[in-house]
């Protein structure tokens, strides 16, 4: 911590909060912000994906070598993805033979040896591949396959591309309602997967499953054998990430006792229990939203990685064989990944800089920048750091956020005055508030607003029995955690208690609107493609999310009156602040006509609403112009409702 500046000494400017000249202009966050995901390597070079709003969104697989550095490493034009589940992830893999990748819009499948692209799934026909895995010992694809060619729900399988299958693939399982993380064992005799059925939730219950794998004389995947069920099939414990070490011991995540941690599998001794792994403190795992996430990594001479959250902290810790254990240098958003020469590749998201690709070893010697999230045109001065809040929910339960007070270089609250705070609310409502850097933020503290990001009862890396608060109480518990959290605040004296908004996407949107019904600490709210009304959710909503609500409001249709009290487009005449909504036109996951009728419905009782369409987008904005118009209406809203005139030259 620094010494604080006293009002003697303090050369900012006193101005209006919400008024401050930003750095964090529209420009950056919007056209030159790349969101960079899903760290990769062959052992020589490191591969990424990186989202680029200026080109509509495309994701663009990149590829760094010491000698050669940044280069695409799909062809030209290339936009890799994949809409499995709609939230897509493992859309590529690498090893030392090349790489595969789904293309987004069409869900083809290339192979790209010797940078040369060759079809392995064509374009069309209703198709869709993630997770993919390449065969060490043939030149077949393990992938998920999510099969759109019938009316109705779509079927999921786990198949085998390549080799003599047919070109929509070889099925190995089939019937389950998702499958996610095949993983060969190293000889390539026993394949590991997770498997889970309707109307369960990844983070809910899930099934270890294994088999034996049928090949030909020439090594190629021909089946399955002597399938078994490892674990979960009692439908009380949530599994995933199954990973195999170099001698052939198959771990998993699993949260059997509470939280999830890492585990060791008996393999070939069914009457051998599970033993749990030499592991870092805290949760170990994160809900399976996308394919292809890494919370630990075994490394070939018997230490682990582990990547967990403690007091609501990241943190990533190097286990050696010899039980000693020590942290990793950087603040990694997925487990590092090992390349051949000892060092490691990562995403690293601190709390303090923009995020960036990073190679670099144990000892933290030589690390090295590949490539920014941004420009580097931030000063440390500008930068909101987050504090750890806690605060009572009832029953002897604290709840956790992150404050984020208002910082910039040039500028200050002006004294007797404080600031305005913005609350978020993040989605899922499986997910987390995480205490990486994020323009989200810091878009907000640099123009003089406080921010707290809050996770509510509901929210990963605080166990099981957080996660279980939102059973059947999504819409009561996350609004009166939020509530109470805003409450905490506003006693500390550090913001302004008659100037709080709050904000949230998607999960997070719905409990922004109950909120807004249920108190009136809040002067304003914004939705960001949030849910209004959970009938129509329930009935209308994609494959993954289809019986998500079973868990989080109850069984459907016999829980209707549920249903219908905690859907926010029937709480609208209790709401009376002013409400920006923010909607894609495109959405598969939250429809449009939601925010439309909740518009509707708050226009008819007098209460200030703006609905603004963007049009070819989907649950998320991914273009440059959306980004900036959101960002602008956003900005423009608080300026109405907080009497301040937004400096929309930064915009």
């Amino acid at each position: 911590m620094t010494d604080q500046p006293t009002p003697q000494t303090d050369q900012r400017q006193p101005l209006p909060c919400g008024a401050w000249p930003s750095p964090v202009t529209a420009a950056l966050v919007a056209g030159k912000t790349l969101t960079l995901s899903e760290v990769g390597t062959d052992g020589q070079a490191v591969f990424w994906l990186e989202r680029r709003p200026a080109e509509n969104g495309r994701t663009v697989l990149m590829r760094w070598t010491q000698t050669q550095g940044v280069q695409e490493a799909a062809p030209a034009g290339a936009d890799v993805g994949t809409r499995v589940q709609e939230y897509g992830g493992g859309a590529y893999a690498v090893d030392a033979r090349g790489l595969v990748y789904s293309e987004r819009s069409t869900g083809a499948v290339w192979r790209v040896p010797n940078g040369q692209p060759a079809s392995v799934v064509g374009e069309g026909g209703g198709l869709r591949y993630a997770d993919l895995r390449l065969d060490p010992h043939s030149d077949m694809i393990l992938a998920v396959r999510e099969d759109h060619r019938q009316p109705g729900e779509a079927q999921t399988a786990l198949v085998a591309l390549g080799g003599a299958a047919d070109s929509s693939g070889l099925v190995l399982v089939e019937g389950a309602d998702f499958y996610m993380s095949p993983s060969l064992s190293p000889d390539g005799s026993l394949m590991a997967w997770v498997e889970w059925t309707h109307p369960d939730m990844p983070w809910d219950a899930t099934r270890l499953c294994i088999a034996h794998v049928q090949r030909s004389s020439d090594n190629q995947i021909r089946g399955l054998e002597i399938r078994r069920v490892l674990a979960g099939a009692d439908g009380h414990e949530s599994l995933g990430e199954p990973r195999w070490t170099d001698d052939g011991r198959l771990l998993v995540v699993t949260d059997r006792d509470g939280q999830w941690r890492v585990w060791e599998v008996p393999v070939h001794d069914e009457n051998a229990g599970f033993k749990p792994y030499p592991a870092a403190e805290g949760e170990i795992g994160q809900p399976a939203w996308v394919f292809g996430q890494r919370s630990y990594q075994p490394l070939p001479d018997g230490a682990c990685l582990f990547l967990s959250v403690r007091e609501g902290e990241s943190f990533c810790t190097l286990h050696a064989a010899d039980g000693s254990s020590k942290p990793f240098p950087g603040r990694p958003e997925q487990c590092p990944v090992p390349l051949a020469d000892g060092r490691f590749a990562w995403l690293d998201a601190r709390f303090d800089s923009m995020p960036c690709i990073m190679v670099g070893d144990t000892a933290a010697h030589a690390m090295q920048s590949v490539q920014q999230a941004a420009p580097a045109v931030l000063d440390a001065a500008d930068i909101s750091c987050p504090e750890s809040v806690w605060f009572p929910v009832g029953e002897g339960l604290c709840g956790h956020a992150f404050f984020y007070p208002p910082t910039n270089a040039r500028a200050r609250v002006p004294q007797d005055s404080l600031p305005p705070m913005i609350v978020q609310v993040h989605g899922g409502p499986t997910a987390r508030a995480q205490d990486s850097f994020s323009f989200k933020v810091q878009w907000w503290t640099s123009r003089g607003f406080a921010v707290l990001d809050v996770n509510y009862g509901g929210s990963t890396g605080f166990g099981r029995a957080w996660r279980n608060r939102l059973k059947g109480q999504w819409g009561v518990v996350d609004v009166a955690d939020c509530i109470a959290a805003c409450d905490h605040m506003s006693r500390t004296g550090r913001i302004d208690p008659k100037r709080i908004a709050i904000r949230g996407s998607s999960a997070g949107g719905m409990t922004v609107l109950l909120a807004l019904a249920e108190s009136n600490l809040f002067a304003a709210g914004v939705s960001l493609y949030g849910v209004t009304d959970l009938r129509a959710l329930a009935q209308e909503t994609h494959k993954f999310e289809s019986h998500y609500l079973e868990g989080l409001i109850g069984p459907w249709p016999q829980a209707e009156s549920t249903y219908t009290a905690r859907s926010p487009l029937n709480v609208a005449s209790r709401i009376r602040a002013p409400i920006l909504l923010l909607q894609g036109a495109e959405d598969k996951v939250v429809p449009p006509e939601q925010a439309r009728s909740m518009a509707q419905a708050l226009h008819a009782e007098g209460t200030l609403c703006v609905l603004r369409e963007f049009p070819n987008e989907g649950h998320g904005f991914r273009r440059e112009a959306t980004i900036r118009v959101a960002l602008d209406e956003e900005l423009r809203f608080y300026g109405h409702v907080f009497g301040f005139t937004a400096r929309v030259s930064d915009i």
